[in-house]
């Protein structure tokens, strides 16, 4: 074989090898979009901002005037049709915040005392004709008369954020629901499979969680997170059907034996 053959040979062999590293690179590609794709990446609820407390509202308002954030708080009061007060009884000082819910969905306050909720949405000092014209909310005036000129939350979004012991104690009551939760990671089975621990009750039974969007980054063990979600009951084959999961035999097993009938949440955000 002449020089010129041997230069077209090594040609024709760099042609076909680059060729099929292009074609495996698509492959690659259009199965890493599969996944995301299939994940649901970039599809996740509206994820909670700043987490922050009433006290901190009231008493340094002007710190969070035209921000977005998040309150954990205690439903204290109704006002009107679409608003309440919140207020973090343990802290001492600090007067309750309105709530006003533009939202666009109607959500009814929780009937036990003892659970949360979780709104997130921008701060505002409430004058009433600009909340009206920039979040295009009827409003009635006199309603509002003890809280203009004091901080408002404009809530994007509202949910019922009851504690893990109250989930697993009874789970009926939050079944189909969409709710926000708080606790400390415990058992990890995987990136995406976790129970979460209500660590100060002793005696409360863990929550069996199921992330079912893409993990940003390592949840570590005892590290206390909040989620948002749906509680529905542990039924392996309800939930490989409604999230396109596939479980081996041995774990899908292992599963029904620990968890069948017991309560599982299904996380589409998680934040720190």
């Amino acid at each position: 074989m002449n020089d010129q053959e041997m230069k077209g040979k090594i040609s024709r062999e760099r042609d076909y090898l680059l060729q099929k590293l292009w074609d495996a690179r698509v492959i690659v590609s259009l199965v890493l979009i599969a996944v995301l794709v299939r994940v649901g990446y970039g599809g996740n609820t509206l994820a909670p901002t700043q987490v922050v407390n009433t006290y901190d509202l009231s008493k340094k308002t002007d710190n969070f005037i035209g921000e977005p954030v998040t309150v954990r708080s205690q439903p204290m009061k109704k006002v009107g049709q679409s608003s309440f007060t919140v207020s973090d009884q343990k802290l001492l000082g600090g007067e309750p915040v309105v709530v006003i819910n533009a939202s666009g969905l109607a959500f009814d306050l929780p009937t036990d005392s003892d659970t949360k909720v979780q709104v997130t949405g921008d701060v505002r000092n409430l004058n009433i004709q600009n909340i009206e014209r920039n979040y295009n909310l009827n409003l009635q005036d006199k309603i509002y008369e003890d809280y203009i000129n004091k901080p408002a939350i404009i809530a994007k979004s509202i949910l019922l954020a009851p504690r893990v012991g109250q989930i697993t104690q009874n789970p009926r009551k939050y079944y189909g629901t969409k709710v926000a939760v708080m606790g400390s990671v415990d058992n990890i089975q995987s990136p995406v499979l976790f129970t979460l621990d209500e660590s100060y009750s002793l005696g409360t039974e863990d929550l069996l969680v199921l992330f079912v969007a893409t993990p940003k980054r390592v949840i570590n063990k005892n590290q206390t997170v909040g989620m948002v979600g749906v509680v529905r009951p542990f039924v392996a084959a309800d939930i490989e059907r409604d999230y396109g999961i596939t479980w081996d035999q041995r774990v899908r097993r292992q599963l029904e034996a620990d968890y069948k009938n017991k309560p599982v949440f299904v996380a589409d955000t998680i934040y720190p």
